[in-house]
């Protein structure tokens, strides 16, 4: 199992040990004592799954004061995956990383508490799933337009579908004083 954290430190890449045969395949998809040697600490309490078509596009989503952190996964199809860092004071405030997550290489990305999330449907369809640290709290959500100019996020489409609630997000600086804020 690898543990690479991305441009964004705290944002780890993880690529599975897969062990295929002539069946299919088995991985282990979490593994608590492996993951905290990985860098990746927090206990889950919550798993989400969403099914989308092609250029669906969810997010960017976080929670401030019941923040959750992420660990998210493809179990059909492909996205491309998005964190942003949104922690004021952070030395990579308004950073992101994109990554390709599909079923077929496996990868999951672990998104820290604090990080904006999102991902866009690359295939015809995608199954996601998600491990969650806290529970939703819809009272606590917060969220930032997908084509925020000072983001200037490269989704791989440029007219996602979106919901209505997704699609009326305020830009980042709208809501700067809402945001979490970084602890070293």
């Amino acid at each position: 199992m690898k543990f690479t954290p991305t441009e964004l430190p705290e944002v780890i890449l993880v690529e599975p040990d897969v062990f295929p045969d002539s069946r299919g395949f088995f991985l282990e998809t979490y593994h608590a004592r492996k993951y905290r040697a990985g860098g990746i600490l927090p206990d889950f309490v919550q798993d989400n799954q969403s099914r989308s078509g092609r250029d669906t596009l969810r997010g960017l989503h976080s929670q401030v004061a019941k923040a959750q952190g992420k660990l998210v996964r493809v179990l059909e199809g492909e996205v491309f995956d998005v964190a942003v860092d949104v922690r004021r004071g952070s030395p990579r405030f308004a950073r992101w990383v994109g990554v390709r997550l599909s079923a077929d290489n496996f990868r999951q990305l672990y998104i820290p508490p604090g990080f904006l999330h999102g991902f866009c449907v690359v295939s015809e369809t995608a199954s996601v799933a998600y491990k969650c640290t806290d529970l939703y709290d819809a009272a606590d959500e917060i969220g930032v337009i997908w084509n925020d100019p000072v983001l200037a996020i490269r989704w791989p489409s440029d007219k996602p579908g979106l919901s209505k609630k997704d699609a009326a997000y305020p830009t980042l600086r709208d809501i700067e004083g809402k945001l979490p804020v970084y602890r070293n």
